[in-house]
């Protein structure tokens, strides 16, 4: 490896940079607290929460948004479930229920009844970890402290739920039921993350005892009863037992995680068999998070091969421009996605498990494409997910022509995608920066400031991006020695990129899909700039060249169309009926076409931006304007254009 002196740049490629010392996929804040570390597989580890703040940005916005809405909550009404589950009286004086009662999926009809209690305890702990503000704490530890009471009252072996046991027994025989470990899953990721972040060890004696009675309730099944009850969806039980493992060393943790390996939907994709057509999706993928916990701590390649294939399946054959997947909840057939430019596209929850099974990946196989995937659904789904007026979230990002976003509601909703946006809302810094021993990785291009401790660096992060496309870090160090950045040069930025240090140009010597290392000495005040050029991009469905989609780098281009017949209570859910994201009728008018009469190289060159510094372009030949899919609220769009040409 040739060094030029201290003062230049050097450029290597990935592969160069990537060190052989072992790493931990927990961040350091968390490194106390795990009794079995991960293996020398791990490459790259991510910044503690704590010590990356957002600055001023569409993130930051959406994360004050999503912190009021979760805050405005009471921790009572998040609890009463549990507490009638337990036989303790909640909310009830004199005769009159004096507590308003959750409604839609968290009703007390609901089985599903308490996942929302679990997703916003995860919620809490990163918006504290995220701000350092201590109500979000107050408020988790009021929550923690509620199911300690409730679970010492059930007094059922460690069991603690909102709903009663006899759920779990109906999954193990096989029986009619809505996914009762899917929301235990919910609750122990909760719990744990309260230990994690917010140092509540309440909360990991909580989740101890009900991985205890999981212990003794699953043990003694048979393996034809596992596979029966593996059939129900789980969500992530398998991933929560590992860490749960991690943190005590309790071998039993471990076997429950293995129990949950679901041997007829991972099996196949062993020997690289797309078995995922009609599969509901939210139920597959948490299963490849687990697993890829499991090769971390283990170093089982199997593991690895089989999350790396579903990763690539998904991704390269199974989803839209936007890095959603799924039709009404399932993927369908790869490479068909023509087909299914339905109303019930693109499911959120999906979108939030791709992007924490990319975060594993990443860290033990550092490649720019799962940062570019990490940005692309980043940007075009989770950003525009929640609307900004209210605050509230989609289940779906349709894919119909002439449809809208469909947002919940304050009460009456609670689905599986208002818990996760809970957690997409409030960790937004969890991924723009990564490191090993030595070297800084500057993965996304959001607004922010790093602190790394231990190396003395500050960094602040300036950027409008994508509205202009530069970024400018400024770097304030207490440390003397040579830290390598390195800043990812995406693969869509094929018209070139420039980069310069405190003002000087500096030579690139890789191509797009790799990291620019700056290596040098760092002094207070320093100033790396890099400006991107943006390409105008027309990309087809794989299954039909005549069906296209207009992109701007990484950036999805929608059309505005109005909000003609948009009948109330639209935009948002009817509050009445919890799972009317199913069958929504848009009402799209007659009027509204998707066709253009233009071939994609015709259609390329008649596309205009209108405003310097602006996203906002122009069709010739029509009136609608193009702007990112994630600045389109309370009004219909089209993402995919059919050309006559």
């Amino acid at each position: 490896m040739k060094y030029l002196n201290k003062s230049k740049y050097i450029v290597f490629s990935l592969i160069t940079i990537i060190t052989t010392s072992a790493q931990s996929h927990y961040p350091g804040q968390h490194q106390s607290k795990i009794k079995v570390g991960d293996t020398k597989n791990i490459q790259l580890t991510a910044f503690d929460l704590q010590n990356v703040k957002l600055l001023d940005s569409p993130f930051k916005d959406n994360m004050i948004r999503e912190s009021k809405w979760i805050m405005d909550i009471s921790a009572d009404r998040l609890l009463h479930s549990f507490r009638n589950n337990a036989g303790i009286y909640s909310g009830y004086e004199g005769g009159y229920f004096t507590m308003k009662k959750l409604g839609g999926w968290e009703s007390l009809d609901c089985e599903l009844r308490g996942h929302s209690t679990g997703h916003i305890l995860s919620g809490l702990a990163l918006l504290y970890a995220s701000t350092g503000d201590n109500k979000y704490k107050v408020k988790s530890d009021s929550i923690v402290s509620g199911l300690a009471e409730i679970q010492k009252v059930l007094n059922q072996k460690g069991y603690l739920s909102a709903f009663p046991e006899n759920l779990i027994d109906r999954a193990i025989k096989g029986q009619k039921v809505w996914a009762p470990w899917y929301t235990q899953h919910k609750l122990f990721s909760g719990l744990i993350d309260q230990y994690l972040y917010c140092d509540n060890s309440l909360a990991l004696d909580i989740v101890k005892g009900m991985g205890d009675w999981a212990y003794q309730k699953l043990k003694p099944l048979s393996q034809e009863e596992r596979k029966t009850m593996l059939r129900n969806e789980f969500g992530g039980m398998n991933d929560s037992f590992y860490a749960l493992y991690q943190i005590t060393a309790n071998p039993n943790y471990k076997f429950l995680a293995e129990f949950f390996y679901h041997d007829d939907a991972l099996n196949p994709l062993i020997d690289k068999e797309d078995n995922l057509n009609k599969r509901h999706a939210n139920t597959y993928i948490p299963k490849l998070i687990g697993i890829s916990r499991a090769y971390e701590l283990e170093g089982t390649n199997k593991y690895r091969e089989i999350s790396e294939f579903f990763w690539n399946t998904v991704v390269d054959h199974h989803s839209f421009i936007t890095g959603s997947n799924s039709d009404k909840e399932k993927f369908f057939e790869p490479d068909h996605q023509s087909e299914h430019l339905s109303g019930y596209t693109g499911e959120s929850c999906n979108v939030y498990n791709m992007l924490k099974l990319t975060r594993h990946l990443f860290a033990y196989d550092p490649k720019i494409k799962y940062v570019d995937f990490y940005e692309k659904a980043l940007y075009n789904h989770i950003l525009g997910q929640q609307d900004p007026q209210s605050g509230m979230v989609a289940y779906f990002l349709p894919m119909k022509p002439g449809a809208h976003k469909v947002y919940s509601t304050p009460e009456d909703s609670f689905w599986c995608c208002v818990g996760s946006g809970f957690e997409n809302q409030a960790k937004y810094g969890e991924f723009i920066y990564y490191h090993d021993k030595k070297n800084l990785f500057v993965n996304l291009f959001i607004p922010s400031q790093l602190v790394w401790k231990e190396k003395g660096l500050t960094i602040k992060q300036e950027t409008t991006f994508p509205n202009q496309n530069n970024i400018k870090l400024t770097i304030n160090t207490a440390g003397s020695e040579v830290v390598p950045i390195n800043i990812r040069y995406p693969n869509w930025a094929t018209d070139g990129a420039k980069i310069s240090i405190n003002g000087e140009q500096q030579k690139i010597t890789v191509k797009p899909g790799n990291y620019i290392m700056l290596n040098r000495k760092w002094k207070n005040g320093d100033t790396i700039e890099v400006v991107f050029d943006l390409p105008l991009k027309i990309t087809p469905a794989p299954d039909n060249p005549k069906i296209v989609a207009v992109t701007y780098g990484p950036i999805v281009l929608a059309a505005e169309l109005g909000n003609a017949d948009m009948i109330e209570p639209a935009p948002f859910s009817n509050p009445k009926l919890y799972n009317d994201y199913y069958t929504y009728d848009y009402h799209v008018p007659a009027s509204i076409t998707n066709k253009l009469n233009y071939s994609s190289k015709e259609l390329l060159k008649n596309i205009s931006k209108v405003k310097n510094n602006i996203l906002l372009f122009k069709i010739k030949g029509n009136e609608e304007t193009l702007k990112p899919i994630s600045d389109i609220h309370r009004q219909r769009y089209t993402i995919y254009w059919e050309l006559n040409k």
